[in-house]
């Protein structure tokens, strides 16, 4: 017998390389019409199979709630009332910027018909100073000053001089980087609220004149009493404003002649309630 012949009952060696070749097994098939199918098992993924019989399930499922973030994390209940509460506040924002924008669109339908409403919903909380389809800037320069009638404390009564309540606020913006709103804006918008509630006698009209000239006292005998050696050393009685108003001048290459001489316009003097004046306001 050649050397290299395979002896079929010969046992194999440790390292397979000398000895019997194994029997080949036949290789197992499954049912035929399922392969012709083109079941998980013919095409070889075992992802298209079905997880066995004991698995674990997945990762998701085992999420608990406490994990869980945002509304999902509440009862049915609460998220019905989160629900809720949102659509009351979205309505509502909603509301806000329609009346904000009638405000100040030019006149239509619904602000005749509805301008009351518009007018007690924006002032003068939301008040707005412009226009949205007619910008118009300001082309003069005011100025509100004040000054105010102290009892000392021997009882003699003093007047004190005029003050620029403005000029104070733009001294104070100079050179500032991040100037508050209320040097900006607040006595600005108060007489500007003065002026459209009052006419040329200084006598309110409508219901909003009222609440516009408590406003504007108010302001002023607060700054008075901060800023006056006078009025800090005895009680503010009365106060009295005006406004000084200059035209900006048109440039060097205008043709343009326009006056420079200010325009004053005095208010009466107002009688400052022992609330305000003793520290209502301060």
């Amino acid at each position: 017998m050649d050397a290299y012949d395979e002896d079929s009952q010969a046992p194999d060696g440790p390292d397979g390389s000398t000895g019997a070749r194994r029997p080949e097994v036949p290789e197992r098939r499954g049912d035929p019409a399922r392969e012709a199918s083109g079941g998980p098992e013919a095409s070889g993924d075992p992802k298209g199979s079905p997880p066995p019989e004991g698995s674990p399930p997945p990762e998701s499922a085992l999420l608990p709630a406490a994990l869980r973030t945002g509304v999902a994390a509440l009862s049915p209940r609460y998220q019905v009332g989160a629900a809720v509460a949102l659509a009351v506040v979205a309505v509502a924002a909603c509301v806000h910027l329609a009346m904000v924008f009638l405000s100040i669109a030019p006149a239509n339908t619904v602000t005749k018909q509805h301008g009351k409403a518009i007018e007690e919903w924006v002032y003068p909380e939301f008040e707005q100073n412009w226009k949205l389809f007619a910008p118009n800037p300001l082309q003069q320069n005011i100025a509100v000053q004040a000054r105010a009638e102290v009892r000392m404390k021997d009882g003699s009564l003093r007047t004190t001089g005029w003050r620029d309540l403005s000029a104070q606020d733009g001294a104070d913006i100079d050179g500032s980087l991040v100037p508050s709103h209320t040097q900006q804006n607040e006595l600005r918008r108060a007489w500007d609220f003065f002026v459209a509630t009052h006419g040329a006698d200084n006598r309110p009209v409508g219901m909003r004149g009222a609440l516009s000239e408590q406003y504007v006292r108010r302001i002023v005998v607060m700054r008075l009493g901060r800023e006056d050696a006078i009025s800090r050393e005895g009680d503010i009685q009365r106060v009295q404003v005006r406004s000084r108003t200059t035209n900006v001048q048109p440039p060097r290459w205008s043709r343009e002649k326009i006056s420079d001489k200010p325009v004053f316009r005095l208010l009466p003097w107002w009688t400052v309630a022992a609330d305000e004046a003793a520290g209502g306001v301060r």
